[in-house]
């Protein structure tokens, strides 16, 4: 069992940044791959469709209003209220009606994402079931996502691949996805207790002081290792948030841990299975796909 030990949070005012290493797909598969080993993310600028991006953050607009509305003045979400944190009781009000949007789920198995997905993952991905919404709110510093590693959070070896999406346009202020490069091939770390998403912090060694971020436009893709150490910034908007969506995926038959199958927070919000997401939803999108899935344990 993974000792948690309660250490001081890590200090990033000394950090240096550079932008995220841009790929394209008519990179060519080998040189997309060679860069994956290297690096441990691949980030695809605009590598999403409107049409695909657009209804899934009106469907998330429309559930979190009043509470976070769009702003054509500034482009972007905005904070109408109170902010809230994932797991304070407002988030847990309003994140069941998010889980359960179609078009949520559906974006992880469109073929604009699985053409991404097959360049790691081979021409068979296995999408996890659990797939994850991101409300970063203004107001909130110390509650980001602290620096982890997925390899402990979904309890699984270096086949699993992160796929993040933006939703809309985000710079600095509004809490970014940083990636810190290489950081894949020191293995799976230690962690200790930390505030924020998630819960714990990974190490960070002393001469990890390069991070890599860019500003996204919505539509905007990064697929990370599963051993990548990667964290969000804070948001330090007046009133900006950053809405954005991600999933975990492998090549078809890598192990997956139980608790994958479960929807995001399903653990602790008690109506929230499967059945209450499924109950609106069309033919368009899989459910219960992973029900014959051969490597479970």
């Amino acid at each position: 069992m993974t000792t948690v030990a309660q250490l001081p949070a890590t200090d990033f005012s000394q950090v240096r940044y550079s932008p995220l290493t841009a790929s394209r797909l008519d990179d060519g598969t080998q040189a997309l791959q060679l860069r994956y080993r290297q690096e441990g993310y691949l980030y695809f600028s605009a590598a999403l469709s409107d049409s695909l991006i657009s209804p899934l953050l009106t469907a998330m607009l429309n559930t979190l209003s009043p509470h976070i509305v769009w702003s054509e003045k500034v482009g972007a979400p905005v904070l109408r209220g109170e902010p809230f944190f994932e797991s304070d009781p407002l988030w847990d009000e309003l994140y069941p009606r998010i889980q359960s949007l179609e078009a949520l789920h559906g974006l992880f198995h469109s073929e604009e994402v699985q053409r991404l997905m097959r360049v790691v993952a081979g021409h068979n991905p296995f999408v996890y079931p659990m797939k994850m919404a991101r409300i970063a709110a203004p107001k909130k510093i110390g509650f980001e996502t602290p620096p982890h590693q997925d390899a402990h959070s979904h309890h699984t070896g270096p086949r699993m691949s992160g796929v993040w999406v933006g939703l809309h346009d985000a710079e600095s202020s509004m809490g970014r996805l940083a990636m810190l490069p290489g950081s894949h091939r020191r293995g799976v770390r230690p962690v200790y207790e930390a505030q924020g998403v998630g819960g714990v912090q990974c190490v960070i060694y002393p001469d990890e002081q390069h991070w890599h971020v860019s500003d996204v436009r919505a539509g905007d893709v990064i697929i990370f290792q599963a051993q990548t150490v990667h964290r969000a910034q804070p948001n330090t908007d007046s009133e900006r948030v950053r809405l954005s969506v991600d999933s975990r995926f492998c090549d078809y038959g890598a192990p997956v841990f139980s608790t994958n199958l479960e929807p995001h927070h399903g653990w602790r919000i008690p109506e929230l299975d499967w059945d209450y997401i499924y109950r609106d939803w069309g033919l368009g999108t899989p459910q219960y796909y992973w029900k014959d899935y051969p490597a479970l344990f």
